[in-house]
């Protein structure tokens, strides 16, 4: 019987090994391909090159004219360290609202809510491209950053929500007996407690946004705006002298950030999911 679990176990591990290493190898050949000379991406297929050599990180690097891809790279981070706060206030300060106090018409507006998580995003682009031209707002990160100040993304509301509701009320109530308030109960007890689902927010925001392409191609036009998706895009060419080498370059440097942060909190990332869906 011990054997016969074992061989089960093996052969488990195997298959997820193997299915692993399918999943690394477009990243391995990525890599691969970015140190290698442009003739011999397409032509020598292998994981091992050649050739090595660094001149594609040189010209991606530099980009186009007078702007880097250092530019790119900070637009990136500005935005979505902004969207992270944005998210984390505003989300954490709805979810305490529906998960801690009562007031009229609270399970509607909940229901409404949970109805933006269904909602395609292509649904609402044009009224919201409409009202940002109004505004005079494309062609900078306002309708980028903006939205995350007003709590917009339901799906971090709805975690938090979750997350909140498994915190014992008897806390509230003793602190309410010492005198605090909602916002004090909020500040000191409801925050410090949900620092996993405060993390799984903060983590999946900033990669979200770090790898969003289409609202950053809607509202970006300048090229001295643009964020890293987009200036991946200057490689390509429709006439067909697109930069393959420099692309694959400035695409592994693009998986750098978001490789580190889940390295570094992979463990506070499966914590805040398994936490947020065993309660509520």
């Amino acid at each position: 019987m011990t054997n016969s679990l074992n061989f089960k176990k093996l052969i488990t591990h195997l298959f997820v090994l193997g299915f692993g290493l399918v999943m690394l190898y477009p990243v391995v050949w990525m890599v691969s391909s970015s140190l290698k000379p442009e003739y011999l991406i397409f032509s020598d297929p292998g994981l091992w090159p050649k050739e090595v050599t660094f001149d594609n990180y040189i010209k991606g690097w530099q980009a186009v004219g007078d702007v880097t891809f250092g530019l790119f790279f900070k637009n990136s981070f500005v935005i979505s360290v902004i969207a992270m706060l944005g998210n984390l206030v505003t989300c954490s300060m709805a979810a305490y609202a529906f998960a801690r106090m009562n007031f009229p018409l609270k399970k509607t507006f909940f229901a409404l809510m949970i109805f933006t998580i269904m909602l395609p995003t292509h649904v609402t682009l044009v009224p919201q491209y409409v009202i940002f031209h109004s505004l005079d707002w494309v062609n900078t990160i306002l309708p980028l950053t903006v939205p995350k100040l007003l709590a917009t993304d339901g799906f971090f509301i709805f975690l938090m929500v979750q997350f909140f509701r498994g915190i014992p009320k008897e806390l509230d109530e003793s602190a309410t007996m010492d005198g605090c308030g909602p916002i004090r109960i909020y500040l000191r007890i409801i925050l410090p407690l949900a620092v996993p689902a405060l993390l799984t927010t903060a983590i999946f925001t900033f990669m979200w946004t770090w790898d969003d392409f289409f609202s950053q191609m809607i509202y970006l036009t300048s090229t001295d705006k643009f964020t890293v998706p987009l200036g991946l895009r200057l490689f390509l060419d429709s006439e067909g002298s697109s930069s393959w080498g420099a692309l694959f370059a400035m695409s592994v440097l693009s998986l750098i950030p978001i490789m580190t942060i889940f390295f570094f909190f992979q463990k506070q990332i499966v914590e805040g999911i398994a936490t947020t869906g065993l309660k509520g």
